[in-house]
């Protein structure tokens, strides 16, 4: 009878886990995502849409910004709607997917070799027989009242609106015009840039096939807009329900650096130097502004975001580069020198050691003194009487 209850108490635990599991999934699916790391994604309703990785390029000159980005999302949205908000009025492009291959390709670690003497894990005689070594930590029409729709333009898969607008509800008529609920939540966020009067970027994407989901690396999106100085929106990223991460590559005169961590982690600078003779894309971006400088920084909690990241030029244009180091084990002709160094010793001691006992085994032998017999007994003497 213990038993028994026993197995009933475990398989309740397992159907509780099962449930809890098919919870997150079923919330998963139809919790749609507001936000992306530089602005709002607005799926179409009971539809969801999540961006997995996002890449971008901020290009300054001290009178200009460009950003260049790339995203790539998941989820089963056949259509969504994505805003941005921006100081000035923008032009919007399409990018040069390259540009993003290029960069890679320039701030990759280096790969290096560091010899170690003693023999380490893996190494004879401490290995275990097999392959034990893991792998290394790698820019008009009148829309809806109150929003003036300033250019509209046809961008591949994008139809791109650059909007104006006095309060948050000129977007959400945008919005619901082409078919999509305005969440209002996101309302809220765009307080501040409506403050400001700050523009706006509103781009519908839909997939190259009709009928099918949003998925993988979308077309790169080129923007250019004027800037007293270099900023890269990241507000309305708060709104996000789940961790974020950026990556921004910064082109400027001089390396650079976030003014602040904006409640995220301590950006990283995984680059920083001159670029030498760019090709391509690349080379077209960073015309008159040859510095690059690689950030990446986490999000663990995205509520705490509260404003946008603000660059500035950094202390010192020290380059840095990361270096991946290879551990191998010192050998000579293709022996462990540490082998060869304490078996050396070994010989060493041992023809030291012979040597001195041979030499010891020819040195002449000196014979003992004779022994001296003992002097003769004299007789007593005899007393006078």
């Amino acid at each position: 009878m213990v038993g028994l209850r026993g197995w009933e108490r475990a398989r309740v635990r397992v159907l509780a886990v099962v449930l809890a599991v098919l919870g997150v999934q079923v919330g998963w699916l139809v919790a749609p995502a507001y936000a992306c790391g530089c602005g709002a994604m607005v799926p179409d309703a009971r539809q969801r849409i999540a961006v997995s990785s996002e890449v971008s390029v901020l290009r300054w000159d001290g009178r200009q910004e460009q950003i260049v980005m790339r995203l790539t999302v998941v989820g089963d949205a056949d259509r969504a709607a994505w805003i941005m908000p921006v100081p000035h009025r923008a032009t919007v492009d399409l990018g040069d997917p390259a540009l993003f291959d290029e960069l890679s390709a320039t701030v990759a670690p280096a790969h290096r070799t560091r010899h170690h003497f003693w023999p380490q894990s893996g190494d004879w005689p401490l290995s275990s027989g097999g392959d034990t070594a893991e792998a290394p930590p790698a820019a008009g029409a009148s829309g809806p009242s109150g929003v003036d729709v300033v250019g509209r333009q046809r961008l591949g898969p994008f139809d791109v609106a650059r909007l104006t607008a006095t309060d948050p509800g000129a977007l959400d008529g945008w919005l619901r015009a082409n078919g999509f609920a305005f969440p209002d939540r996101l309302k809220g966020a765009l307080q501040p840039y409506i403050d400001r009067h700050w523009e706006y970027v509103a781009v519908r994407l839909a997939p190259k096939t009709a009928g099918t989901a949003l998925q993988g690396e979308l077309d790169p999106l080129h923007l250019t807009f004027a800037a007293d100085r270099p900023v890269y929106p990241m507000r309305l990223s708060h709104l996000a329900r789940t961790p974020q991460s950026l990556g921004l590559y910064v082109l400027a005169d001089h390396r650079m650096e976030p003014r602040t961590a904006i409640g995220g982690d301590r950006p990283r600078v995984v680059f920083a130097g001159r670029l030498d003779s760019p090709k391509g894309a690349l080379a077209e971006l960073s015309s008159g502004t040859p510095y690059l400088t690689a950030v990446a920084q986490e999000f663990p909690d995205p509520s705490r975001i509260d404003s946008d990241h603000e660059l500035r030029r950094a202390a010192a244009d020290t380059p840095y580069q990361q270096v991946i180091y290879s551990d191998r084990l010192l050998t000579v002709a293709g022996i462990p020198a540490w082998l060869l160094t304490v078996g050396g010793a070994l010989v060493l001691v041992a023809t030291v050691a012979t040597l001195s006992a041979v030499r010891r085994s020819r040195r002449p032998v000196v014979p003992p003194p004779p022994v001296q017999p003992p002097p003769p007994l004299r007789p007593p003497s005899t007393p006078i009487g």
